[in-house]
């Protein structure tokens, strides 16, 4: 069974380590939301029931979304109406992510035996036994049943053996060596201006953008503009009032993999070329590189396999979304 993600996960502790604890919380959500826990309880679906979202024409409901909220720890400060909201939507975007990945793996996933997830029952079981508590407390307090949790015993473990297909030592010593910087916990300070285009952005749309940064590049190139300025001028991010800069970032799990791997590429000073991600066209500028302590494979194998695994989850969601049709009825 997947744990829940705490700071001790080895990809959390890298991040931890890479990015400081200022910017830990904002990476631990995005980061939490790639990875799925499967333990949201689907509820069955009544006439009556106010239909949350659709994904691929399967209601998620109003009780689905309350319930998955209770679990949510109450927060240390008052929340006001617009976190409040934020949070419903959040929630409701991991209800989405975790639909999609049932839908995939009942269809496409491997099978697993019966024996195997009564192994995992007969384990929580035993955990819970050795502090002193039942599993029918455990289950009462999650809002879950038996068999509810048998069910999400079979689709983890069918999402690890799919996983797990592709986690050869070989792709692992491949994805050491091409994400380096993220095991010796190496960061780099970037700056960008971002031109945002939608998903349906015209061909004539985007090369309108092209052009523009084009330009912008040029005047960078001989001096006529200095990044930050033309980042606040120009750039369609909440960074481009502060020039652009984005802040200390880990080799992977926070941005666009493309916008990761230029800047990390990038040597101090340098601008990059265009670059594509799902937000738009960006022009990169590092400002900083904090090196790391060099690492062998060896040493830091399980790391590597989980976040590994942990962007094979996120590949596979990105797909999903790609391919569904998501219709979210629930208006603030």
């Amino acid at each position: 069974m997947a744990s829940p993600i705490s700071p001790s996960a080895p990809s959390q502790r890298l991040l931890y380590a890479s990015v400081g604890l200022e910017q830990y919380e904002e990476v631990a959500v995005s980061f939490i939301r790639g990875l799925l826990c499967l333990l949201i309880p689907a509820l069955p679906v009544f006439a009556a029931d106010k239909v949350a979202a659709t994904v691929n024409g399967e209601a998620i409901t109003s009780n689905e979304l309350e319930a998955a909220l209770a679990q949510i720890p109450p927060p240390a400060m008052p929340m006001s109406d617009l976190q409040k909201r934020q949070q419903r939507a959040d929630a409701l975007q991991v209800l989405i992510d975790d639909r999609l990945v049932r839908q995939f793996l009942k269809e496409h996933g491997p099978k697993v035996q019966a024996v195997e997830v009564e192994r995992q029952f007969a384990a929580l079981e035993a955990s819970q036994k050795a502090e002193g508590k039942t599993v029918e407390a455990y289950l009462k307090e999650l809002g879950l049943t038996a068999n509810q949790v048998r069910e999400n015993f079979a689709l983890m473990l069918s999402l690890a053996k799919h996983i797990e297909k592709t986690a050869t030592e070989e792709r692992l010593r491949e994805y050491y060596e091409q994400t380096r910087d993220l095991f010796n916990r190496t960061s780099v300070r970037p700056s960008h201006i971002v031109l945002r285009l939608s998903s349906s952005a015209t061909d004539a749309e985007k090369e309108k953008a092209r052009t523009r940064l084009r330009s912008i590049r040029s005047d960078l190139a001989a001096g006529r503009v200095e990044f930050a300025a033309a980042a606040k001028a120009y750039s369609q991010c909440p960074s481009g009032p502060k020039g652009g800069d984005l802040g200390l970032i880990a080799r992977k799990f926070q941005v666009d993999e493309a916008f990761a791997r230029t800047a990390f590429a990038l040597k101090v000073g340098e601008v990059s070329d265009i670059v594509e991600t799902e937000s738009g066209f960006h022009l990169i500028w590092l400002t900083e590189r904090k090196e790391g302590k060099a690492t062998k494979y060896q040493e830091v194998a399980a790391d590597v396999r989980e976040c590994y695994e942990a962007e094979v989850k996120q590949n596979l969601l990105t797909s999903l979304r790609k391919n569904a049709k998501i219709d979210v009825k629930l208006k603030d």
